[in-house]
C-alpha cells in the first residue's frame, strides 16, 4: 500500500487533528524534514517531533485515536521506538512505521509498514527520509488541502535520480575535506530550515558515533546568540546552505566564519542547481535530501582517511546499557 492510500484509508474513517513523529538518532533527524513541512504549511494540524523514550516517559496528552504516529528505525530492533509504537497503540493512534527490516520488532505494533532501502545506493539511504516527507505531503493535502501538493510529488518522484547525479560529482571535495579534518579534535557542525537536523544527526552520528569526534551541532538562526564566540582562526566547522528561504541565515553565518578565519567547509545546495530538478515552490523541503547524499561521501572519505570505518564501535551493539 503507498503513502496516498494509506493516509487516505485514515483520514477516510477518522477526524486527524495531530501527526507525531518519533526515532531515535538518525532516524529521528530523518524525520525532522517532514515534520518541517507540516510546521511550515499546516493551518490547523498539529505536529511534534519527539525522541522516543521522552515519548515514553512523557507521553503527549493529545495522543489518541485523532492523531497519526509516524515512527522509524532501520533496522526495526531500536528499543525505545518499538516501545513508542506500543504506547501509540495502547492510546488509539493510527501508527505508521518505517523500516529497512520487514516482520522486525517495530512492525509489531504498526497498522501500516513501509519498507525502504538503505545500502543499494546513496539514493536508497534517502528513502527513509523521503517516505516520511510523502506520508506529511499526503496527510496535509487529504487533511486540509495544499496548493503545492503537485510540486511536491514531481519533487519527490526527481529528487532520488538527482541526488545520486550529486554524489558522483563531490569525491575530489570530499577527499580533500578528509585530509584538512582527519585530525581535528572536535568538529562544529550547523544549518537551518528542513536541514537543520541533518546537521543535528551529521553531528551526533557521522561525527561522534561513526568516527569518535567530539561534535556540537546548532541552528544557524542561534549562531550569534552564543556559538559564535567559539569561532577562531582554524577551528573547524561544516556548514550546510540551503537554497530558499533560510538562505540568508547560513549566508550570515558563512560571512562571519570567514570573516575570522575559521576553518569552514560548505555544502550547498545551490552548488548542485537543486532549484533545476525541483520547483522553487517546494525547494525548501527537498534541501535535506542532497545534503544527506553527499554529506556521506565526505563521512566515508573522513572515514578512510582516519583508517576508522564507519560501522566501528565502541559500546553500541557491545554492551547493555
Amino acid at each position: 500500500m503507498n503513502s496516498k492510500d494509506i493516509i487516505s484509508e485514515i483520514v477516510g474513517s477518522n477526524d486527524i487533528t495531530s501527526v507525531m513523529f518519533v526515532g531515535c538518532g538518525a532516524s529521528k533527524g530523518e524525520l525532522y524534514p517532514a515534520k518541517y513541512f507540516l510546521d511550515h504549511n499546516a493551518k490547523n494540524l498539529q505536529v511534534s517531533h519527539y525522541t522516543a523514550n521522552e515519548f515514553n516517559f512523557a507521553t503527549p496528552a493529545n495522543l489518541g485515536s485523532s492523531t497519526i504516529v509516524i515512527s522509524a528505525s532501520l533496522g526495526g530492533t531500536t528499543p525505545e521506538t518499538v516501545k513508542s509504537n506500543s504506547i501509540a497503540k495502547e492510546h488509539g493512534a493510527h501508527v505508521i512505521t518505517l523500516t529497512r527490516a520487514e516482520g522486525s520488532p517495530l512492525t509489531v505494533d504498526a497498522d501500516y509498514t513501509i519498507v525502504h532501502r538503505f545500502a543499494e545506493s546513496y539514493s536508497a539511504k534517502l528513502e527513509k527520509m523521503g517516505y516520511a516527507l510523502e506520508l506529511a505531503v499526503e496527510i496535509l493535502n487529504q487533511v486540509e488541502g495544499y496548493e503545492y501538493y503537485p510540486d511536491m510529488i514531481d519533487g519527490l518522484n526527481r529528487i532520488y535520480d538527482f541526488c545520486d547525479d550529486a554524489v558522483k560529482t563531490v569525491e575530489k571535495d570530499a577527499k580533500y575535506f578528509a585530509e584538512q579534518y582527519k585530525d581535528a579534535p572536535g568538529i562544529y557542525v550547523m544549518s537551518s530550515g528542513a536541514t537543520a537536523e541533518v546537521a543535528y544527526s551529521s553531528s551526533v552520528c557521522l561525527m561522534m558515533e561513526m568516527q569518535w569526534i567530539n561534535s556540537g551541532n546548532f541552528h544557524s538562526g542561534e549562531f550569534f546568540h552564543g556559538p559564535f564566540e567559539i569561532v577562531e582562526k582554524d577551528v573547524p566547522f561544516i556548514l550546510f546552505m540551503n537554497e530558499g528561504s533560510t538562505r540568508p541565515l547560513d549566508a550570515r553565518a558563512l560571512t562571519f566564519l570567514q570573516r575570522f578565519d575559521a576553518k569552514v567547509t560548505t555544502l550547498d545546495a545551490l552548488d548542485f542547481g537543486l532549484s533545476s530538478a525541483v520547483k522553487k515552490t517546494v525547494v525548501d523541503y527537498f534541501n535535506p535530501f542532497v545534503i544527506t547524499a553527499v554529506f556521506r561521501v565526505y563521512a566515508e572519505q573522513l572515514a578512510i582517511a582516519r583508517q576508522h570505518p564507519l560501522t566501528k564501535r565502541r559500546y553500541m551493539w557491545k554492551l547493555e546499557y
